[in-house]
């Protein structure tokens, strides 16, 4: 996913260890390649491509805060930045705060979330609002443990809203930089479908040790992999570490695997699921089952969807037949 930037000079990577645990981080002691002659040239020259070529997006903004860079990794799992832009600015228009959501329905979050794809995200972005506001004083806290603590967030997101809200030294690993970083030091095309423990050892021992140029190091990165080094169809004409990449010098080798599809969405469970909320999104009562039965033609596949949405908390059936988005 796209990056959100942090404050003027910061950016975002798990610690990395040298000979200790970090005592800000506490992770634990490993390999330090940030202050080899690759390390330092890949920071320099991928933060002075950044730096010119950045997209002015608005949770990279300093008036995002620590809220607008949560949503905004909330929202960019799995969805384009595209998508992303117009709910994102309608979200901070009418919940600017934590505490502003933690009022509301659960559902209303539901509602708002609108066809981002995913919305079991909104519940648990309103579970982290409402864990803000009940245990930190409605501010967005600062420490990673605490951030990793909250209901739905997990070790990229708490490492993500550290380094780029905060400015901290964390190793922010999503698609994009695992795959930079496979491509210019490991040499392969791809990385793992899975985030493994080699590329947590990497991305930390390249962390540069200063925490704002670690944190510019990782929002660059990100970018790099967003509009340079992209799954498909690569620019590496326009990439600023084409000439050190490790990949490109072998000889660009195919990997063993192409690069993973996305799922088909036409007909599967997902798309009914979709009609459905989209149906109890528009009302703003109670939505009687007759109602639902007219989203898709196939009963069974149709309950099952409807079934799934109940389970996973993102419509509550109510006596009578009817069903509503959830209240509590």
């Amino acid at each position: 996913m796209t990056a959100p930037t942090l404050p003027p000079n910061s950016s975002s990577d798990t610690p990395a260890p040298t000979t200790g645990a970090r005592p800000d981080t506490g992770t634990p002691a490993g390999p330090d390649a940030s202050g080899t002659p690759l390390g330092q040239t890949l920071h320099t020259q991928v933060i002075a491509w950044f730096d010119a070529n950045a997209r002015d997006l608005p949770w990279r903004r300093p008036d995002a805060g620590a809220w607008g860079v949560m949503v905004s990794e909330f929202m960019l799992q799995q969805t384009p930045v595209s998508r992303v832009l117009p709910v994102y600015e309608q979200w901070l228009d009418r919940w600017p705060r934590p505490a502003d959501l933690a009022k509301e329905a659960p559902g209303e979050a539901v509602r708002a979330w609108g066809r981002l794809g995913y919305p079991r995200r909104a519940l648990r972005l309103h579970g982290a609002a409402v864990a803000i506001t009940e245990r930190h004083g409605g501010d967005v806290p600062t420490e990673h443990a605490q951030l990793l603590a909250l209901p739905g967030i997990g070790e990229y997101t708490a490492a993500a809203v550290a380094s780029f809200a905060y400015g901290q030294r964390h190793a922010v690993l999503d698609t994009n930089v695992r795959r930079v970083l496979a491509r210019a030091v490991t040499g392969v095309q791809y990385p793992p479908n899975a985030t493994t423990a080699a590329e947590r050892r990497l991305a930390r021992a390249l962390l540069p040790e200063d925490e704002r140029i670690a944190a510019r190091w990782a929002a660059a990165s990100m970018e790099l992999g967003a509009l340079v080094c992209t799954a498909k169809n690569e620019s590496c004409a326009r990439c600023p570490i084409a000439a050190h990449c490790a990949w490109r010098l072998a000889g660009k080798p195919a990997h063993e695997g192409p690069p993973r599809r996305g799922q088909t969405y036409a007909g599967t469970d997902r798309q009914v699921r979709g009609k459905l909320l989209a149906v109890l999104r528009e009302a703003h009562t109670p939505v009687p089952q007759t109602v639902l039965d007219r989203v898709w033609h196939e009963p069974v596949q149709r309950a099952r969807a409807l079934d799934g949405l109940v389970a996973d908390g993102l419509v509550e059936p109510l006596p009578g037949g009817l069903y509503r988005l959830p209240l509590t």
